[in-house]
């Protein structure tokens, strides 16, 4: 990628540049998920931070989960999750939103003090063309999409993902490569100065 290329992934609706990775191990938890495809999400997670570099725990000692996914058929079912409007703020108006929009997904983060992301709420819903992705597909594409701070144009109009000869779903080398510099131990947890896309860019290697 070039260093054009990069900022446009980190580059919000504003115009403003905004990078983040996290400061602090996953703990992931999914809810409304069947049970056999757990090690699928979890699969998916476990890679993607491995190539990041970063690592995936039980239990976070102050969130007790950090990553929370949430799959479910209607956004009205978020209303009735008990305690979800204290971690997520003005739930009502979202859920009013998403709905009139007919959303399939909605990622929430969280930071910390230094910027870093702290946690990350995940809501898919389950209808439409997420039914119809093999869930290897779906696991991969949500790790991705919240193992950065990403812009909300960053994957619209190309997946994260592509799909070798064999039908075979893998990452994007070049994601995969931008994810990698990202965690690049003498780089910021956080960014706003655009300058920190050519530091992405001179650490980019492909995965080994």
């Amino acid at each position: 990628m070039t260093p054009e290329e990069i900022a446009a992934h980190f580059t919000r609706a504003d115009g403003q540049y905004h990078f983040a990775r996290w400061g602090r191990p996953l703990a992931p938890v999914a809810f409304g998920i069947e049970e056999e495809t757990l090690p699928v999400l979890k699969g998916a997670i476990e890679a993607v931070a491995k190539l990041a570099g970063h690592e995936v725990v039980e239990t976070d000692p102050e969130l007790g989960a950090n990553l929370m996914i949430f799959f479910f058929r209607d956004w009205q079912e978020l209303s009735g999750v008990p305690n979800l409007d204290r971690l997520v703020p003005d739930l009502e108006p979202l859920v009013a939103r998403l709905t009139k929009a007919d959303a399939s997904q909605y990622r929430v983060f969280r930071f910390d003090e230094a910027g870093a992301i702290r946690a990350c709420f995940i809501f898919i819903r389950m209808s439409g063309e997420m039914t119809e992705q093999p869930a290897e597909t779906l696991a991969l594409g949500q790790a991705v999409q919240a193992i950065l701070l990403w812009s909300e144009e960053a994957f619209a109009s190309r997946s994260p993902l592509g799909r070798l000869e064999d039908g075979q779903v893998i990452l994007r080398p070049e994601i995969a490569a931008l994810i990698r510099a990202a965690y690049a131990p003498v780089l910021p947890a956080a960014s706003q100065d655009a300058s920190h896309a050519l530091r992405l860019y001179a650490r980019q290697t492909p995965p080994e």
